[in-house]
């Protein structure tokens, strides 16, 4: 799936679809069995099913593609490029003061200005449109103390994380433990 184009097949995708289903119409029209025609076109004897169905009770304009799936976009594109610079800019531009963007966050700057209401999970398929995917923050506080750190990891990890001793005899066994 190409997240920034929102999914899906291409255009192009589309009409090597279609002309395909227009091919199997014109299997099915000269008495081909769906056998027939899901070996000749290399597709599933369900697919050739499901169009000669579709050719019986449509004709050749339900086999027609019918264009993107899904919903539309509530944003144009001038409004997506005005949401991926909000973005670009950070949480605090937004009125936050950390700078960790969430999807309700991002929600409520869609919604005070676009006007529009998005449910996380379609607002997550916005994301990924504009190239955007969910990532868990790596968090550092700001009140680190490196220095402390950096001494406590010199002075107190490596009693913490002493190795076992190798030249004791061991058994991981509970009944039946290892002679000394």
């Amino acid at each position: 799936m190409r997240y920034p184009d929102g999914g899906g097949l291409t255009a192009d995708e589309r009409a090597r679809r279609e002309q395909v289903r227009l091919a199997a119409a014109d299997l099915i029209e000269t008495g081909a069995s769906d056998r027939e025609v899901a070996r000749r076109l290399r597709v599933t004897r369900m697919s050739a099913n499901r169009w000669r169905r579709a050719l019986a009770s449509g004709g050749r304009q339900a086999l027609v593609s019918k264009g993107a799936g899904g919903a539309r976009c509530k944003l144009d594109s001038s409004q997506l490029r005005v949401l991926q610079k909000a973005l670009d800019a950070g949480p605090a531009a937004s009125g936050w003061p950390d700078q960790c963007w969430t999807l309700a966050r991002i929600a409520e700057v869609v919604r005070c200005r676009f006007g529009v209401e998005y449910t996380l999970a379609g607002l997550d398929l916005l994301l990924h449109r504009i190239g955007w995917s969910v990532q868990v923050p790596s968090r550092k506080a700001t009140e680190r103390a490196e220095a402390k750190i950096a001494a406590w990891k010199d002075e107190q990890w490596p009693v913490i994380k002493r190795g076992r001793r190798t030249w004791a005899p061991g058994s991981a066994s509970r009944t039946k433990p290892a002679r000394a």
